[in-house]
């Protein structure tokens, strides 16, 4: 017996993240690892924690999707106004 899921194209994800963002996040632990063992500093550790903080998915918007839709709206597009008088 299969089970198939509801909708066979939505991305696959493993527990809050997608699967991109899975292997972003720990090929970043393992650089980050690295460099905290050779005297780099704790600053690769700390963007990527940051990183896989702003990539959870949650009913499929992250926090990174925000701040991109909210940079979009308020500096990078420029917005339009109609003024009318209302009869």
């Amino acid at each position: 017996m299969f089970i198939y899921p509801s909708n066979l194209k939505a991305k696959p994800k493993l527990w809050l993240w997608e699967l991109r963002d899975v292997a972003i996040i720990g090929i970043g632990l393992v650089l980050s690892v690295l460099a905290v063992t050779q005297g780099i500093g704790m600053a690769p550790l700390i963007v990527t924690v940051l990183f896989a903080f702003l990539s959870i998915r949650v009913e499929g918007t992250s926090v990174l999707d925000f701040i991109h839709y909210a940079a979009g709206f308020l500096f990078l597009r420029q917005q339009s106004y109609d003024w009318r008088e209302s009869p």
